[in-house]
């Protein structure tokens, strides 16, 4: 006997057996159970969620030999032939191949006439929007108004190109994409009832491969069968679908978050190795970023995956701000690689766009990548409040300085006879730390840690910061050991970190440049206020100022 594969082996014969569309069910057996029987239903929903298989059920149930009922026997003469496609009664038409209007006037011709075995005669059409204007036209009147003894069972994947007078005529059914995890446990049954060894990661892959689709799934699985010779394993069925390590799109995500191009690229390049479906790359690592995002909002949310360590160690790693942003160039990308002279030039400047764009935040306003802002209102200075005092150095006498910290107003700058640099910094000078960030161009999370910290001192070759609580999560020690690595190089000596978690006790440069920055956006809305162009506007006209278009300009 030959093979039969498994979609068909294991095709639902019962509505007890349907995954999913509970929905639908409920209708279908409450009419049958109740007869309350329409003579026109339309079942619509993607491919392979059980358009046909639903309708098939419902043809058993009409004809069922022990009477109308929502659980047909399944043993009797007419479910048996109806299992076995050779109803007689049960005419299945693809209008996708029968379009033309001869041949639906052709298979109206005997619906007049009473069935030959069953209760009803039942026509499935399949794919009916396929049908061509004057097809539509032959059938509305029979749609409308059929023989008692004929019921219309309707599928499609867009009902949107069925004629509004044909869809007020039938009862509609949208059937869902089936849930990843309702496949993977069908899966599961049925590897077990096969007698097949599986992984659930396997079957994982191949229920998001399947896309909502229970017949995509299962022939998957068939696929999956044959490829590992009667087993399916993780490895092998990513091989087979030709799908990336997600360790890659992790080191992708960890590269983006620490502002590194260098490793960036490397894992662009170790992708390149395994020749990928970059817009499969994309979708991987958009769903990554979906994660996250979930994560930073609701913590206790279960992800679902065996990912959920890397998921929540990069969360604590990306601003929420940043994760929306690089979702969304993520998934803009995708339009783009077709557009690219190659995939993985489209890729590559995806990433790079990731790398170049970001969130205007005060923290980001501190990093040198930081681009100007385009547009900025011009005010006058801003008046010293009592914060901004509290940090102004104190007047200093002239002294001999390194050019760099001259220009950055920084401390007195010297070199020992052995060479090395020695700094004596009063104690949390915001301006003089922000000068030593800058001199040592720092980047990436490394910078983001600096600007949080302010600097209390040195005493020898031990230099004192107080880091902000909130970013406890931004240092480790691999961060702490390049910090301290900076400073030794700039010092020239080797300079011992010591970094305390406690309310700084002066302004850290993160947020100077974020008070700086809303003072500017405060004196710039007042002078626009005080415009008396804008006041005669607002007078005249009933003008209003949107706030968010408001931008301050340098002086």
């Amino acid at each position: 006997m030959s093979y039969l594969v498994l979609a068909r082996k294991w095709r639902p014969k019962n509505f007890t057996e349907m995954v999913g569309q509970e929905h639908v069910l409920r209708a279908l057996i409450n009419a049958l159970d109740n007869d309350r029987l329409h003579h026109a239903y339309l079942f619509s929903g993607t491919r392979g969620v059980g358009k046909t298989t639903v309708s098939r059920i419902f043809a058993k149930s009409l004809n069922c030999e022990k009477g109308v009922t929502s659980a047909p026997c399944g043993e009797c003469a007419a479910c048996n032939e109806i299992d076995e496609g050779r109803f007689v009664d049960l005419i299945e038409v693809d209008a996708a191949s029968r379009t033309k209007v001869d041949d639906t006037r052709e298979l109206l011709e005997n619906v007049q006439y009473a069935p030959t075995r069953g209760r009803y005669k039942v026509y499935l059409i399949d794919e009916v929007h396929m049908l061509s204007t004057h097809s539509f036209n032959a059938l509305l009147k029979t749609l409308e108004e059929p023989p008692p003894h004929v019921k219309f069972l309707l599928a499609t994947t867009d009902p949107q190109k069925l004629p509004v007078t044909v869809l007020s005529r039938c009862l509609q059914f949208n059937l869902k994409r089936i849930s990843l995890d309702l496949i993977v446990e069908r899966l599961e049954q049925l590897a077990g009832a096969e007698g097949i060894g599986a992984d659930l990661p396997a079957l994982r892959m191949l229920g998001r491969a399947a896309e909502g689709s229970m017949r995509d799934a299962l022939s998957l699985l068939d696929q999956a069968i044959a490829f590992g010779g009667g087993e399916v394993r993780e490895a092998d069925v990513g091989k087979m679908l030709g799908s990336i390590d997600r360790h890659h799109v992790t080191h992708l995500v960890e590269a983006l978050a620490a502002r590194d191009g260098s490793a960036l690229m490397d894992g662009a390049e170790a992708l390149a190795q395994d020749v990928p479906d970059y817009d499969r790359v994309l979708i991987d690592l958009s769903s990554i970023l979906q994660k996250i995002a979930v994560h930073q909002v609701v913590p206790d949310a279960g992800l679902g995956d065996e990912s959920d360590d890397s998921v929540q160690q990069l969360a604590e790693l990306l601003s929420p701000e940043d994760v929306q942003l690089y979702y969304q160039i993520a998934i803009n990308g995708r339009k783009d690689l077709d557009l690219a002279p190659d995939p993985r030039a489209g890729f590559e400047m995806t990433l790079l766009r990731m790398l170049a764009f970001r969130p205007d935040t005060g923290a980001a306003a501190a990093a040198p990548s930081a681009p100007p802002a385009a547009r900025k209102a011009k005010s006058a200075p801003a008046p010293k409040t009592r914060t901004q005092a509290s940090v102004e150095r104190p007047a200093r006498a002239p002294s001999s300085r390194a050019p760099l910290a001259q220009e950055a107003g920084a401390e007195p700058v010297v070199e020992s006879s052995s060479g090395a640099k020695q700094a004596h910094i009063v104690a949390a000078d915001t301006e003089s730390w922000m000068s030593l960030i800058g001199a040592m161009r720092l980047k990436g999370i490394a910078r983001q840690v600096a600007v949080n910290c302010v600097m209390l001192g040195r005493e020898g070759d031990t230099i004192s910061l107080q880091l902000e609580p909130s970013s406890k999560m931004l240092l480790t020690d691999t961060l702490k050991g390049k910090l301290q690595e900076s400073l030794s190089e700039y010092f020239k000596t080797s300079i011992s970190l010591r970094i305390t978690l406690e309310a700084p006790v002066a302004e850290t440069p993160a947020k100077q440049v974020a008070r700086r920055e809303e003072e500017k956006q405060r004196d710039a809305r007042e002078s626009l206020e005080q415009d008396p162009n804008i006041l005669a506007l607002k007078s005249t006209f009933g003008a209003t100022i949107h706030e968010e278009s408001v931008r301050p300009l340098d002086d």
